[in-house]
């Protein structure tokens, strides 16, 4: 049973990854400056994979590639004494995502594919083509929201940007997710029919 635990993680990893950390970030920037800002950011990305590590004895690779790329460009912050690099790291790993997601369509098995069977749900067959249009669009998603993360970085403020990070995407994942929900009942809706 507890190896499964870890299976269970990456689209968790995935929505939640570096959010602690941006919160942290927000929170004592506002109050003590973009230094110290980023130390609680670091500390807190440091902190998420202490903590996964500690309840499920690994770390995924999506939190290993969030929490990795947020403290990067935290150190990169520090560095230039310019939390803009920090702000980035939502729209450099949606930008990846997306990119990862529009790579995979040329394997035989998608990355969505990929995800599911590493959960231990193998898609069946008939499901393939809908999966193969899914993970583009999902692509397109997630394009759309690392332009629209990096816009946010650079002209809004810190709060806004954390906004968007931690609520705005999940809002934008419900809505984009209902509409999936919506082609496929359509989907099937035609397919009884013929």
């Amino acid at each position: 049973m507890s190896e499964q635990t870890p299976r269970k993680k990456p689209w968790g990893s995935l929505f939640w990854g570096g959010l602690v950390p941006i919160i942290a970030f927000t929170v004592i920037e506002d109050q003590y400056g973009t230094w110290w800002g980023l130390i609680a950011g670091l500390v807190f990305a440091f902190g998420e994979m202490a903590f996964e590590f500690q309840r499920t004895r690994k770390i995924s690779r999506l939190t290993l590639i969030s929490s990795c790329l947020l403290i990067g460009l935290g150190l990169v912050s520090l560095w230039t004494d310019d939390g803009i690099w920090f702000k980035l790291q939502p729209a450099l790993f949606e930008g990846f995502f997306a990119l990862a997601l529009w790579a995979s369509l040329f394997f035989k098995q998608n990355l969505i594919e990929w995800m599911a069977a590493a959960q231990g749900q193998p898609l069946p067959e008939p499901a393939r083509p809908f999966m193969r249009g899914l993970t583009f669009r999902m692509g397109l998603f997630f394009a759309v929201q690392a332009g629209l993360a990096t816009w946010a970085a650079f002209a809004w403020s810190t709060q806004a940007w954390a906004l968007l990070k931690g609520v705005g995407i999940l809002i934008f994942l419900a809505l984009y997710m209902g509409l999936e929900f919506l082609l496929l009942r359509h989907r099937f809706r035609n397919l009884e029919k013929n």
